[in-house]
């Protein structure tokens, strides 16, 4: 870890330092640590909003981190056909090669900082899965699949499937140069990420340094979250202990704060962390299985129709 990297850091653009007279620092509310489970048909993940309160998290929905974990031959595995509406899924490739096919024709390979962005709507069937090689072979795996809610007025636009490649990330550097940040959605310092939303969102993945600090322009009107991917390290100007596994909830403000302590683990040399925020829907949200709606009757008429087939067909030869 990671996939996308660059020879000269300081080649890249650079996030100017937030002036200090100005800037509005966010307050760490809590820090949670995601335990672990399993998804689809047995692969590892860490549920990295257990415990959080929706409030904090909207228009987030959910995220796992898949892995990190080096799978022995025939060990890899993935989902089964499923159904989802009323949301968006995105599944980020850090290691390793994941298939995707849906029921709408999207779908392809992703790896290493491949991502694949995939709009639900009105209803789809997908199926995620290592490719066959990868099986016979076994590998290392660590990816990060979240949901991104719609509000009720893009629910039901039709499904699409985006492919953004990993060289398409924007690619920027902190302002001394100790952290790589890739933008994977949304805008950092008037620097945009490739991936298109309906609701309006930020989503970065940072490598820190050793010893190295980040300081982050933030719109106010967005949440912030950060999550450890791996290593160690502290979040927000008071310096809350941070790391693999962890997320922390920031407060309102216009500038977050990231740092890597000075000595880290053989297994992680860095600090990796995904940070990302939006603007909250503030709707009601009912959740059940693969669906997110506004009301428990839309939940249960996602799953009848589902059950008469109108969520889309498992294409011919599979």
């Amino acid at each position: 870890m990671p996939a996308v990297t660059v020879d000269d850091i300081l080649s890249l653009p650079r996030i100017p330092e937030p002036d200090a007279a100005v800037a509005v620092e966010r307050p760490v509310l809590g820090v949670t640590t995601a335990p672990n489970g399993f998804e689809g048909e047995g692969f590892p993940v860490r549920r990295a909003f257990a415990g959080v309160d929706h409030r904090h998290l909207d228009p987030f929905v959910h995220m796992d981190q898949m892995g990190e974990v080096e799978y022995a031959p025939g060990e890899p595995n993935g989902t089964s056909w499923h159904p989802h509406r009323g949301f968006e899924t995105v599944t980020y490739i850090i290691d390793g090669t994941f298939q995707h096919q849906d029921s709408n024709g999207g779908g392809g390979l992703i790896t290493n900082g491949d991502t694949q962005w995939m709009t639900a709507g009105a209803g789809i069937l997908h199926i995620e899965a290592p490719p066959e090689a990868l099986v016979v072979s076994g590998g290392l795996f660590h990816g990060i699949q979240l949901w991104v809610n719609l509000p009720a007025a893009q629910k039901w636009v039709e499904p699409r499937y985006q492919d953004i490649r990993a060289g398409q990330v924007g690619l920027l550097s902190s302002h001394d140069g100790g952290a790589l940040v890739r933008v994977i959605a949304g805008d950092v310092a008037g620097h945009q990420g490739p991936g298109s939303t309906y609701t309006p969102i930020t989503v970065l993945h940072a490598t820190l340094s050793p010893g190295a600090r980040l300081r982050l322009p933030w719109r106010p009107d967005f949440n912030a979250l950060v999550y450890g991917l791996a290593g160690q390290g502290t979040v927000g100007q008071d310096a809350q202990p941070f790391g693999t596994g962890r997320l922390a909830v920031l407060g309102a403000g216009d500038v977050l704060t990231v740092s890597a302590d000075r000595e880290q683990e053989s297994r992680s040399p860095n600090l990796e962390v995904l940070v990302l925020g939006g603007r909250p829907i503030r709707e009601a949200v009912a959740w059940g299985g693969p669906f997110v709606m506004n009301t428990r009757e839309e939940v249960l008429q996602a799953f009848e129709d589902f059950r008469r087939g109108r969520l889309g067909r498992i294409p011919a030869g599979h």
